[in-house]
């Protein structure tokens, strides 16, 4: 464990951001944190590592997990031109998912050794964070069991997910994160078999509500939550 603990989580709203300058960013952020990893097994003075965590919204893409199976991307890149969308394999867990407008992508580059160094345990509270958030908009999110993320009417013929989740971590630093659907076109999921799950189907806190969110409310609610149930001050 780190000597000096940090619990402490920068906050940045990055707007509207293409995939790949997203991932980037989050990636210089792992690496500063793995420097200073590095430098204090040397150095007495130690110092501590940073948490942040990011919120963004990306142009139409489809980004498959490592373990992914790129048959679960059922658009040609004739079709991806055609729709407007990007294409990325990257290193996360999961199998293939959509980001895009209207859709609230949170991306926590924690220090697990900050708080407790068990991916089941922060996968889990990753899903409360986002079963608290849908709890203030009066829709009941669940877990299903062996499938990351959250659903809806789990266990029932219609049980649809509304939020996709796949992270990696590297010395205990995450990256990646969550896909909250909020006002998102749930046409782009036609193209993918979402997760890699052929039986169930996606929606959004749009299609549960019958009516547009305030996507600053939904922002503000997570942010609550992620604070609560990390037990951490967003800076």
């Amino acid at each position: 464990m780190n000597e000096i603990i940090n619990q402490d989580i920068v906050f940045k709203d990055l707007g509207t951001v293409e995939y790949k300058t997203a991932w980037e960013y989050q990636e210089s952020l792992l690496q500063k944190n793995m420097q200073i990893k590095l430098n204090n097994r040397n150095n007495e003075n130690k110092q501590q590592t940073n948490n942040y965590l990011l919120f963004v919204e990306h142009p139409h893409v489809y980004t498959l997990g490592k373990s992914g199976n790129e048959e679960n991307l059922l658009a040609n890149s004739e079709k991806l031109n055609e729709i407007n969308a990007s294409y990325y394999k990257t290193n996360r867990g999961g199998d293939i998912t959509y980001h895009g407008f209207g859709q609230l992508v949170g991306y926590p580059i924690l220090d697990l050794e900050n708080y407790y160094t068990d991916i089941h345990k922060y996968m889990r509270n990753l899903e409360e964070v986002i079963i608290q958030t849908l709890k203030d908009f009066n829709i009941k999110g669940e877990r299903s069991k062996g499938e990351t993320g959250v659903w809806l009417d789990v266990g029932k013929p219609y049980a649809r997910k509304i939020c996709a989740m796949g992270v990696k971590a590297s010395r205990w630093i995450t990256l990646h994160g969550f896909a909250l659907n909020v006002n998102t076109d749930l046409r782009y999921f036609e193209y993918i078999i979402p997760c890699g799950i052929k039986d169930k189907s996606v929606t959004s806190m749009q299609r549960e509500l019958k009516k547009e969110v305030n996507f600053d409310e939904v922002k503000k609610s997570v942010l609550k939550h992620f604070s609560e149930v990390f037990d951490s001050n967003i800076l």
